[in-house]
């Protein structure tokens, strides 16, 4: 899925309120113990901790780096698919004809043959976008709380619907019977239009120049599918998430020991002016060390949430909603009735599955 609007900080709040709890109890505890427990023994010095907190802000910057080239790259990807998909379907309308046949068909049977390669096409959407969606070992963005919460209100269809479900009206019995106990789906759709393909040329409803173009967008689709199915097999190096996650711990869990001891330094100095604020200030401390915790802990999870494009999540790329404009426009292009077109997936509070 894909959010279209800009974040309000509401939801940047909503979308990070579990954690901002925990954030708040990790800077309000040792400040009850220092303070309230008078426990003054308990703070450590500044310096360290501002080098661990920049050490983590280079770690972070890196991550979140990473994973915006595979979400960018993803989308690239998908674009291609975009404009190879029309390609397809331009070749499929305009070159295959009785120009070079020697036993000539019917207009009738020229628009099922089309329609048989254009259907076959929308059929390889659907099994590539499903494959896309398949959960992987490494992917935990949806174990998040926030992130269950959003996917009861919405989730890709591929959450709710079987491949087998979707593929039936596209495909004809035979190229189901022979697809579905495939490993790779996607692959072998594309592999059943290039034999048709080869069909064709044989009955001379396309000549050796347009069997060729023909078989060039079905080796580009070919490099596409690899290409987004690289993106979803291979994560962002686990060794490098983890010690992300654990240095940024070690930082939050440091960070309100040394920030309440410079607070309570600077609440001695106003003593004498302002008592009453001078004994309180170390307080302070908490709202302070939350916010800065908050801001290191939030760009790491945005960098999580950004790691695997097709997961499902609300900032994931929208293939759902490419795939149907794909379909649609290929079947404007046989001059379906419009009515029989499926429209495009509109937006769900302003967020593209």
């Amino acid at each position: 899925m894909y959010t279209k609007r800009n974040y309000s900080l509401r939801d940047m709040a909503m979308w990070t309120r579990h954690d901002t709890f925990v954030l708040l109890l990790v800077a309000l505890v040792p400040v009850i113990i220092y303070e309230v427990l008078d426990q003054r023994w308990l703070h450590l010095p500044w310096l360290p901790i501002a080098v661990v907190g920049t050490a983590v802000a280079f770690i972070i910057s890196f991550q979140n780096n990473a994973s915006y080239d595979r979400v960018w790259e993803a989308r690239k990807i998908w674009g291609g698919i975009v404009n190879t998909s029309r390609a397809w379907g331009i070749a499929v309308n305009d070159f295959i004809t009785n120009d070079f046949a020697e036993e000539k068909i019917s207009d009738a049977q020229l628009l099922a043959l089309r329609k048989r390669l254009i259907y076959r096409h929308v059929a390889w959407l659907t099994a590539l976008r499903h494959a896309m969606r398949q959960p992987r070992p490494w992917e935990h963005a949806m174990e998040h709380p926030s992130n269950k919460e959003w996917e009861e209100v919405i989730s890709p269809v591929e959450r709710h619907h079987a491949l087998e479900e979707e593929l039936p009206p596209y495909l004809s019995e035979a190229d189901l019977e022979y697809v579905l106990p495939k490993s790779n789906k996607a692959a072998q759709l594309l592999s059943l239009q290039s034999k048709e393909l080869r069909e064709l040329r044989t009955r001379g409803l396309i000549d050796d120049f347009r069997h060729m173009e023909m078989e060039s967008i079905l080796i580009e689709l070919f490099a596409l599918q690899g290409k987004t199915e690289r993106i979803k097999n291979f994560p962002y190096p686990r060794q490098y998430a983890t010690l992300n996650s654990f240095f940024l711990w070690i930082f939050v869990l440091l960070l309100p020991f040394g920030v309440m001891f410079e607070f309570d330094k600077i609440g001695m100095e106003i003593m004498d002016k302002y008592p009453v604020i001078g004994s309180s200030f170390v307080w302070l401390s908490v709202p302070f060390s939350v916010l800065v915790m908050w801001v290191f802990h939030t760009m790491e999870r945005i960098g999580r949430v950004s790691e695997n494009p097709f997961e499902g999540t609300a900032n994931d790329v929208p293939i759902t909603t490419i795939s149907r404009g794909i379909e649609i426009d290929l079947r404007e292009m046989l001059e379906e009735d419009p009515g029989s077109i499926p429209g495009p997936i509109e937006p769900q509070y302003d967020t593209q599955m």
